[in-house]
Order: structure tokens, then sequence, then C-alpha cells
């Protein structure tokens, strides 16, 4: 029987309650389909800064290091100025662990309702993943005469061959093996570049030389390219021309954002924060909701639907479909996906989505 350490960080706000469903499904998956799950909590977050001062240590860093996966609910807190968070928890886990890919399954489960009039689940159904480690997001850059009118700010995109070349691969190796072709929803693999090679001219030189390049040793997925505002039109009108897309960091961050608004909106959006040679982290992409805390009321399957992102990437594969598939027939009992609106408590939709996997 195979056992599982995983590292869990409930974090923030109503983060601690959908976590805590998640581990409902993982148990029940696990009582279902013979493995064993051990979880260790890990107190990092916007509590934990505001007693101590402490964000992520290195310590901590290094024996995260030794779990075969991490559970993450939601980090942030209004008492903390912007920066301190993102920079102490959040980046420093997905940079100190090279979680270089972030990966984004939009899937629109039965019975929830998308703003995009005329689609459904047939329509919308493809997954983004996001260069997670260089871009914008590294902090590259600085201030001069601070403060005052003549203040210049300057923040770099900066990437390399390797850091491209590595997401890129992961993403052909993924279009391959879970694009539309490979789960029997179309009849080609596709792998859209996304981009601004119009204006950027230095670095999407480089991603669609590479792109390029990679993409001789993958025949058997077709390529594209869109620049990002062409994406964002597209997303709303024609999802279904998309099977799998790639990008840099902040152009992930944004498309991903309303990628999740066209599958229902954050209470169903999970995502993974991925090393394949290494620690991942999975966690709903929504955040703390502070409104919310306490209430049992806040929608749970985004957190659910990670743990089973989570399941995939430790080869439970089975286990994983179970948990979706158990998604899938608790979406259309509810009224809604949204907080205090669901027609159900947050335990209650857990409790639902357990029994359904039982």
């Amino acid at each position: 029987m195979n056992t599982y350490k995983i590292a869990v960080i409930p974090g923030d706000g109503t983060g601690p309650e959908v976590v805590g469903e998640g581990c409902k499904a993982l148990d029940a998956a696990a009582r279902a389909f013979g493995f064993k799950i051990e979880t260790q909590p890990y107190d990092l977050g916007g509590a934990r800064y505001l007693r101590t001062g402490e964000t992520v240590s290195d310590a901590t860093l290094e024996e995260l290091r030794a779990f075969d996966a991490i559970y993450l609910g939601a980090i942030g807190h209004t008492d903390i100025p912007p920066g301190i968070l993102e920079k102490g928890v959040l980046l420093k886990l997905r940079f100190g662990l090279d979680q270089y890919i972030n990966l984004r399954p939009v899937k629109l489960f039965p019975g929830v309702e998308s703003p995009v009039k005329g689609k459904g689940p047939a329509e919308i159904d493809y997954c983004v993943i996001r260069e997670n480690s260089g871009g914008l997001y590294t902090g590259i850059g600085g201030t001069s005469r601070q403060g005052t009118k003549d203040e210049v700010a300057v923040q770099q995109m900066m990437y390399t061959y390797a850091q491209v070349e590595r997401c890129l691969r992961y993403a052909f190796d993924y279009a391959r093996a879970y694009g539309k072709r490979a789960r029997g929803a179309g009849p080609r693999n596709t792998l859209a570049l996304v981009g601004k090679s119009n204006v950027l001219t230095h670095m999407y030189g480089l991603w669609n030389r590479v792109f390029a390049e990679v993409g001789e040793d993958y025949p058997d997925v077709t390529r594209e390219y869109y620049h990002v505002d062409a994406t964002c039109l597209y997303m709303v009108s024609s999802p279904e021309m998309f099977d799998v897309i790639v990008t840099e960091n902040m152009f992930g961050d944004i498309i991903t954002d309303l990628a999740a608004v066209t599958q229902g909106g954050l209470g169903v959006a999970a995502g993974g924060n991925i090393n394949p040679e290494g620690v991942s982290m999975f966690e709903p992409i929504g955040g703390t909701a502070p409104m919310w805390t306490g209430k049992n009321a806040i929608n749970p399957i985004a957190a659910i639907g990670a743990a089973a992102m989570m399941l995939t990437a430790l080869g439970e594969t089975a286990a994983a479909a179970a948990i979706d598939a158990a998604i899938a027939k608790t979406t259309p009992k509810m009224k809604t996906q949204l907080a205090n609106q669901m027609g159900y408590t947050t335990t209650q939709v857990g409790d639902l989505v357990a029994s359904e996997i039982a």
C-alpha cells in the first residue's frame, strides 16, 4: 500500500475551511483506492506573520522538500501591506522549490453556469500552462528618487533560454498526454503559445524560436500562436478553439483569472505549482475571502479539485478521476457556485463529494 506524505498549509481566512473539505475527499479516495495519506500541518501565512513577524524560513523550505506534495489553502491578510506575504510565502515557495510550471485546467462542470452565453462543458474544456519562475515576477529592477515627482521605477522581464525551453517542453508533453485527441475530445492535440510578439519583440523572439525548435520533437502536436489580447477575446467568444495554452508568467496570471470566470468563478478553479522533478503544490486559485471566514458558507469545489490534481501528480490517476467524477455529480445539485448561495454549507458540499467517491 502506497503512503503519501502531504504538507498541508491551511493558510488564512477561509483557507482552513476549504482545505478541510479537500482532505475529506482525499481520505475518501484513499479508502476507496487502497493507499494512505499522511498529512502534516504547517502554520504559514498572515496570522503567523502578525504573531511572529515570520514568513517562510530557509529551514522550513528544506523540510518541505521531503514531502510528496504540498496542499495549500490561501494566503493573505487585510492587516498586512501588499507584497510581504506574496514575496515571503507564495513566491518563496514557488521559487525556492523551483515550481516552474503553473498548471490551470479550465473545465466547466455540469450544472455550473458560465457567464459566456451559449457555451457549456463541451466548449469550456482546456488548460493553461503558465511559466512560473521568471519574467516580471522575479522582481529585477528598482526605483530612483523615490517619493519625489522625479521618481523612476523599473521592473524588468527577463527569461533565459533554459527557462523557456523547460516550460515549453513540459507543455508539449502535457499536450501529447492530455490534449483533446488524447482524451477523445477532438481530432488533434494542439499547443498554443500566447504572447505579444508584435511589441515585445526581444522577449517573444526568444519564446517563438524555442517554441519552433522544441516543437520539431513533437510532430503529433499542432502548434499555434495568439497575441494575448486576442486570446482574451477568444476565451470569451470561442473557448472551444483552445486545447492547451502556454504563456509567460504575467500573461498567464491575467488570462487564468479570466478563464476562471468563464468556468463558473474562483469557487471552482483549481491550480498546481509544479516541479516535475521535485515537490509540487496544489491550491484553489481564489483568495482568503475574509468576509466568509467561519461562516461555513464558502465553496470548497476548487480546493477539492486541487486535491484531485495532486493525486494525478502522485500517480493515483484512478482516484483523481473518481474525485473529478464526484465533483461532476455534485455541482448539478448546488443552486449556484457562489458563497452562501450554494444551497448547502461548505461541509455539506464536502460530504456530498466524499459520498460520491465512496
